[in-house]
């Protein structure tokens, strides 16, 4: 089966682990609606519900990718999947589950643009 992902993080291009989208297609670039805030956890970010669009890219990824990034993300422990609307279609979003850790607001919602 296949799936749509968007990915704001690491797994962008140019990300520590943008290896695991190699065998995925990306679409394009696309911004979230202003319905989310990203977080700086130092190695990577974190996504929750908030009033900041993200910046990230959307890819077509197969079952095993989608299991391969699941476990990466530690879902459903540390993230969860939720699904957005994109140009593209429906696609997955990891969302952060412990707000208690968020200290860093990204409120330019690129993880790429940090300093």
């Amino acid at each position: 089966m296949q799936h749509l992902l968007f990915v704001y993080g690491t797994l962008r291009q140019g990300g520590s682990n943008q290896a695991f989208l190699e065998k995925s297609e990306f679409l394009g670039q696309h911004e979230t609606l202003p319905e989310y805030a990203l977080y700086d956890l130092g190695a990577y970010p974190a996504v929750i519900a908030g009033h900041h669009r993200i910046v990230g890219e959307v890819y077509l990824i197969d079952d095993v990718t989608l299991a391969r990034i699941d476990k990466l993300e530690d879902v459903p422990i540390e993230y969860r999947r939720e699904q957005i609307e994109t140009p593209f279609g429906l696609a997955w979003i990891y969302l952060y589950q412990d707000t208690s850790q968020l200290d860093v607001l990204l409120s330019s919602g690129d993880w790429c643009q940090r300093v």
